[in-house]
């Protein structure tokens, strides 16, 4: 909707004959693209990462969610392929999409990625506004097939399993950090990616 709601107020403006007005607001979303694509590609060793958060910013915004990123500089090279890498930052990004959307306003995701040299991790922190997990199915979310989506919904109890199945073969780990009547925290960590001494 925010996509549209930009591109139709475009469109009047240049119906009204304002076209300054019109350039203005064009040149004011290009770079606002433009800027935090230049911050995620330059923070980040994998494009592939960048991409998808930028897809998720768009998405995000289409659904009146703020998406709130934050990536440390110079991001390393992890354990996990591009692929693992979008599959377990994608998971979690769009189940707290989906939660901060079906949530009370203002609905507001917040991703972060870090890196802890010393103990040889990347981590990532996928926090979310809604109106976080049933207590009863904490001890199940990681299940395979387990979900609180209603019946018939697409992908419906498989990203979690995936994402922690992912994590586990390159050595990482994802948990629920909290979880309550204001959201829902993941917290998940992975190994900095191997050098060969020689």
């Amino acid at each position: 909707h925010e996509y549209a709601n930009r591109l139709h107020t475009v469109v009047s403006l240049l119906e009204l004959g304002r076209t300054r007005e019109a350039i203005e607001l064009i040149a004011q979303e290009t770079e606002t693209s433009q800027s935090l694509a230049d911050e995620l590609v330059g923070a980040s060793s994998e494009p592939a990462l960048a991409a998808l958060l930028l897809g998720k910013v768009a998405q995000a915004g289409e659904r009146g969610v703020e998406l709130r990123l934050g990536v440390d500089d110079e991001l390393e090279a992890s354990a996990l392929s591009a692929s693992d890498l979008v599959s377990v930052v994608g998971n979690l990004v769009d189940n707290a999409l989906d939660a901060a959307a079906g949530g009370a306003s203002p609905a507001r995701v917040s991703v972060r990625l870090t890196i802890d040299r010393a103990a040889g991790v990347i981590e990532l922190t996928v926090t979310d506004s809604g109106g976080g997990i049933d207590p009863d199915h904490l001890h199940h979310i990681f299940d395979r097939g387990f979900s609180t989506k209603p019946p018939g919904s697409s992908g419906r109890g498989f990203g979690l399993a995936v994402v922690r199945d992912t994590l586990a073969r390159r050595g990482g780990v994802v948990d629920v950090a909290s979880s309550g009547v204001k959201g829902t925290r993941f917290v998940a960590h992975w190994p900095l990616a191997t050098v060969d001494p020689t």
